[in-house]
């Protein structure tokens, strides 16, 4: 089987390891840079590749993959789901209409409106500022006063915002990642955290999955049903408290987890073998190369570990 990967970086660890899986088990992959021209474009003697793995969220990047789909290719996470997890405001909606406990979001078109709403009373301090469209380098930023708040609409000028209100959490983040219905998971500081979250409790940012709350678990596995991906993230904030959700994010970098290449070459196989009629590898990633017909129980919600 062809396995095409659209992304800048296929060296990126996980990538790199799902490539190592697949060509071990016989199959060809090709990374794909999106920022080189399009792909799929070729003749009848160089067809797309079986499936593709989109990494990339680049605007050239979701070209490329809206155009194999065009054509009946099938792309990993669909470009209509990863588009709408770079909206922050659309996916705060959409997860609020599904029940997703998801932190209240309003949208600005810019930090001068919120600046106005805060100085008129319409909204409270601390807020969480973030670009509405999630991109590299966005503006991610918390905003206890207003002196912070007019330094950013100093600084950004022009750019479409969303505010949560800042909720007090560990300083840390729990970070679920699902692979086909796989959970993994791991604790990560705060990129809001303040000088005196440098520690997590505990002193250990180890995060088994055995460790995650029947709800929690719940919440993570519901996203992908609510936004329609395969490989994703979901953003909790660390604490004892009742889930809640800051951040969902397509195909994110899922680093340092056990079982993740695997999951996510089972996957690849998985889809591809289904659009080309080759029979599927087991859900648990084994026959990763041998296509292994997947049993009758297989399905989503295994919890790594």
């Amino acid at each position: 089987m062809r396995i095409g990967l659209i992304t800048s970086a296929p060296d990126h660890p996980v990538l790199a390891a799902t490539t190592a899986l697949l060509t071990a088990g016989g199959h060809h992959v090709e990374a794909i840079d999106p920022t080189a021209g399009p792909v799929g474009q070729a003749g009848p003697s160089d067809p797309p590749a079986d499936v593709y793995l989109l990494k990339a969220h680049t605007p050239a990047a979701l070209a490329l993959a809206r155009g194999l789909e065009e054509r009946g290719v099938p792309v990993v996470n669909p470009v209509a789901a990863t588009e709408l997890c770079q909206d922050r405001l659309a996916m705060a909606e959409l997860a609020r209409r599904a029940g997703l406990p998801f932190a209240p979001t309003r949208a600005a078109a810019d930090p001068a409106e919120l600046l106005a709403a805060v100085e008129a009373g319409d909204l409270l301090l601390p807020l969480v500022v973030k670009s509405r469209h999630s991109r590299r380098h966005d503006l991610v930023a918390r905003v206890d006063d207003t002196a912070r708040l007019r330094a950013l609409a100093e600084q950004w000028p022009d750019e479409p915002v969303v505010a949560q209100p800042y909720l007090p959490s560990t300083g840390w983040d729990q970070k679920l990642w699902v692979v086909a219905g796989q959970l993994f998971c791991a604790r990560r500081r705060s990129e809001l955290a303040g000088p005196e979250h440098t520690e997590l409790p505990g002193g250990d940012d180890g995060f088994e999955p055995a460790e995650l709350s029947a709800d929690r678990a719940a919440v993570a596995l519901r996203a992908g049903e609510v936004f329609g991906l395969d490989v994703y993230g979901v953003d909790l904030l660390d604490g004892p408290g009742e889930p809640v959700v800051v951040d969902v994010n397509a195909f994110p970098g899922i680093r340092g987890q056990a079982g993740a290449p695997e999951a996510l070459a089972a996957l690849a196989l998985r889809v591809g073998g289904a659009a080309s009629g080759v029979p599927r590898p087991r859900a648990d990633g084994a026959g990763v190369g041998s296509a292994t017909p997947a049993p009758a129980d297989a399905g989503p919600g295994t919890v790594a570990g």
